[in-house]
């Protein structure tokens, strides 16, 4: 395709305009979080997984058809070795202003060591896992993790000009009686914190029935005791967002389970294996890998025949927690 061919918008069938790109670097993590992989992973063999050229050339595919938001995930993105350089070559689209925003979520374990090299190549945003600020329940929920390390990457991130936003699984429990300390914890930092219903997806060895708190009945909660004023405030994704009048903060709310959001979606998920999923919270999926190795034409016949295929909504429901609404983990899927 000439250069100065300008490829036609990517529209689904339902006229919702994609322009954000989720983008798995690979399926491996440090940590094994329980409400998103089991403590048992089998990975991927590294052959089943693109190289990180081909992660750029898939990225360019899609950034020249209107994508201006690129997220880079995982499993956890930094364990991916030389991943920088996969960062530094994206960064030509921020230049070049083909690109509005290039960002990653992360656990936060190697933060630290990034940071810096994160905010050189035009990084602005970094989204930072974070549950629970009590070193024994980040433990247990992570079964591996040790908090200090993300703490010192948040601080690392901050040090380095990077906004930080924390995200919070919520749960039944012990997580109740903690969201005040995130929420002061986040605020006193000049963090955004958003909160993030559970999702289905996957077996993660644990009974998701017992620990699903619907968002609305912990921001009903969080309303006793904060001031919170919506905000018009979008970063592009489905969270909603309030001001906490206390401490001047941003709260966000992700609500998949009690809250659809589905008439506003403008993003798609690419797994480091090339499998393009148009919906999380559906098994459709369509191949990349074997286009992007063809032709960029290929890429993008395969791409638009997905986007038409793509639902009206997905398939979650608060009510069927029990067995998982897909079979693929979360870390498939980046998050």
């Amino acid at each position: 395709m000439p250069l100065d061919t300008v490829p036609a918008p990517l529209v689904d069938s339902f006229g919702r305009t994609v322009s954000y790109l989720r983008l798995s670097v690979t399926d491996r993590c440090d940590l094994r979080c329980t409400y998103c992989m089991a403590e048992k992973m089998t990975f991927l063999p590294k052959r089943d997984v693109l190289s990180l050229e081909e992660l750029a050339k898939l990225s360019d595919v899609f950034i020249r058809r209107g994508v201006r938001k690129l997220r880079l995930t995982g499993g956890e993105p930094l364990v991916r070795r030389d991943v920088m350089d996969l960062f530094q070559e994206l960064s030509k689209h921020l230049k070049s202003g083909t690109l509005d925003e290039l960002t990653l979520t992360t656990n936060g374990t190697l933060l630290a060591k990034y940071a810096e090299t994160l905010a050189a190549y035009g990084v602005k945003r970094v989204n930072v896992s974070l549950d629970t600020l009590d070193a024994r329940r980040y433990r247990k929920v992570t079964r591996l993790g040790d908090i200090r390390m993300v703490l010192a990457g948040i601080d690392a991130a901050i040090a380095a000009g990077l906004q930080v936003k924390l995200n919070a699984v919520a749960s039944c429990g012990a997580f109740e009686d903690e969201v005040d300390a995130l929420i002061a914890f986040a605020h006193e930092r000049g963090a955004a914190l958003t909160l993030i219903e559970e999702m289905p997806l996957g077996d993660t060895g644990h009974d998701r029935s017992q620990s699903v708190l619907s968002l609305r009945d912990l921001q009903a909660d969080l309303a006793k005791r904060w001031t919170l004023t919506p905000q018009r405030h979008s970063t592009g994704g489905p969270a909603r967002y309030m001001k906490v009048a206390q401490t001047g903060g941003q709260l966000g709310f992700i609500s998949p389970m009690s809250c659809n959001f589905c008439a506003l979606c403008n993003r798609v998920r690419v797994s480091c294996t090339g499998q393009l999923y148009t919906c999380m919270g559906d098994e459709g999926a369509v191949d990349l890998r074997a286009p992007l190795r063809h032709s960029e034409a290929a890429v993008e016949r395969a791409i638009r025949a997905a986007l038409d295929a793509k639902p009206e909504r997905h398939n979650f429901d608060l009510d069927r927690m029990a067995e998982p609404a897909v079979t693929r983990h979360m870390s498939a899927l980046g998050g």
